[in-house]
Formats: structure tokens, sequence, C-alpha cells
């Protein structure tokens, strides 16, 4: 089963943390910096943590480059 997931991140944060913002949705701060995908990695890391998958489960669809991004979940 896949599934879209919608993030709003903020990039250079003192700490990590995500909070749920709906059935599909989060708001994820990381301390990774908004360069070279780094924050990007660090999104999907964290968010693969809180859904107890592996990361490879979770692709960047949309907004690699914004801070509004959705995320395809496999399996």
């Amino acid at each position: 089963m896949e599934t879209f997931i919608k993030v709003k991140v903020h990039a250079g944060e003192k700490k990590n943390r995500l909070e749920p913002k709906g059935a599909d949705a989060y708001e994820i701060w990381v301390k990774a910096p908004a360069e070279q995908g780094r924050a990007n990695e660090a999104v999907r890391a964290l968010l693969a943590q809180h859904l107890g998958v592996a990361e490879n489960k979770l692709s960047l669809i949309k907004g690699a480059a914004s801070p509004a991004k959705i995320f395809l979940k496999r399996g």
C-alpha cells in the first residue's frame, strides 16, 4: 500500500522534533542545514523512525528545494 505524506520542514533548528498535524501530515524540525540535501535526508530518517519503517520505504517525490514536501511511503 502506498501513502502520500505531507511534511512542513524547518531546517537548521537547535534540535530534531516531529509533530503530527493530521492523518498523514507532519511538521518537522531538524538540526541539519538546508543545503546539499542534508535536511531532506534528516527529515526522511526522522520520519522513517517515527513511522517504524526503513528509510528506503520513503521517497521524496515533491519539494526537494522547498519547506513543503511530499513523501511517498511504500509497503
